[in-house]
């Protein structure tokens, strides 16, 4: 664990993000920026505005009194996106707009924060995130530091309680029946208990197995271990490439 990282630290850093007075700025760290022009820097330092990356290179630090920036310290730390796109590190993107998730000015903040010793490279930093989440000195999402010295914080959400998965949830009601697409082909049945059961032309049971609805989406887990994914668009629900109409 770094000592810099200290729960005072993250005392000050939860309080101010409550009303954001005070910019996040991380300082003197080796950033993994998995951009398609800018591969790394080093000593520089992440000023965060409310959400979003407001500035990225060495040199920031000396404006944190002007901006009346929340230091935080990482010197011997490796800061990499949490989001990684392979593409544009690899430089497979069509154009940098293509980019998503690395650490340029405008973009999302959302980065992890890894001690050196732990991260050699790019490649091993991010094993580090996934691997061993223990050992990460902070992992800011959308601005907001969720992890901290290995721990969750109170900005982290709640972490999704997998035992539900097919769980039929209130929102669920209003879809609850049969579904035929444009052509009678497939016939989708919603059940009241959580179940789906497929009839694809004319050939009963060809798919059956759990479903959940989350806004305006609908994830299924079939009994052959397969998941896949619909969504409600005006009372019309689109399943890979079928229309399906409620009768």
């Amino acid at each position: 664990m770094n000592d810099a990282f200290t729960p005072e630290l993250l005392g000050r850093i939860i309080d101010n993000q409550a009303d954001y007075e005070q910019p996040l700025l991380f300082v003197g760290a080796r950033v993994h920026l998995f951009d398609s022009l800018v591969d790394v820097m080093e000593d520089a330092d992440i000023l965060l505005g409310e959400g979003f990356i407001v500035g990225t290179g060495p040199g920031i630090v000396t404006a944190a009194g002007d901006d009346n920036a929340l230091v935080i310290d990482c010197a011997g730390m490796v800061i990499v996106p949490v989001v990684v796109d392979a593409r544009a590190a690899l430089g497979l993107n069509p154009d940098r707009s293509s980019d998503a998730g690395t650490l340029w000015p405008g973009n999302t903040g959302s980065f992890a924060v890894v001690d050196a010793e732990l991260a050699t490279d790019a490649a091993t930093a991010v094993a580090t995130v996934l691997a061993r989440p223990e050992s990460v000195a902070a992992i800011v999402i959308d601005g907001k530091v969720v992890l901290w010295n290995g721990e969750r914080t109170s900005n982290a959400p709640a972490q999704l309680d997998k035992g539900r998965v097919g769980e039929v949830s209130p929102s669920a009601s209003p879809y609850v029946g049969m579904w035929i697409d444009e052509t009678d082909f497939l016939h989708q049945e919603l059940t009241a208990d959580g179940r789906y059961d497929e009839t694809r032309g004319g050939r009963p049971r060809a798919f059956q197995g759990a479903y959940w609805i989350e806004g305006d989406g609908i994830d299924y887990l079939d009994d052959l271990g397969f998941w896949a994914f619909g969504e409600f668009v005006d009372g019309v629900l689109h399943h890979g490439p079928y229309i399906l109409n409620r009768r």
